[in-house]
């Protein structure tokens, strides 16, 4: 199975991301159906690839860019992606 730090490094060389997040949360979901032994992840990415496109289409880049593994080592990310604009901006108002 893919470690979380693994996937780290998947996304910040595979989308230039200048930050990312990952926690397993595989743990909080034994022996859920139809995981097949895949993890859970919860995943932050901050990518300057992400200006001027939707969530929608930012997401497809992370699925994009982890393809290999979704559906075998991977079986659910909760995703949140972010600009670095996006990001400093959550970073002031927290």
């Amino acid at each position: 199975m893919i470690t979380a730090e693994q996937i780290k490094k998947v996304l910040e060389e595979r989308l230039a991301a200048s930050c990312v997040s990952v926690e397993d949360r595989t743990r909080f979901h034994a022996g859920h159906a139809g995981s097949n032994g895949g993890g859970h992840y919860d995943v932050t990415v901050v990518s300057e690839r992400f200006a001027g496109l939707s969530m929608l289409r930012q997401h497809r880049l992370v699925y994009e860019a982890l393809a290999g593994e979704m559906g075998l080592s991977i079986h659910a990310l909760a995703l949140t992606t972010l600009t670095p604009e996006q990001w400093r901006s959550r970073q002031l108002s927290t």
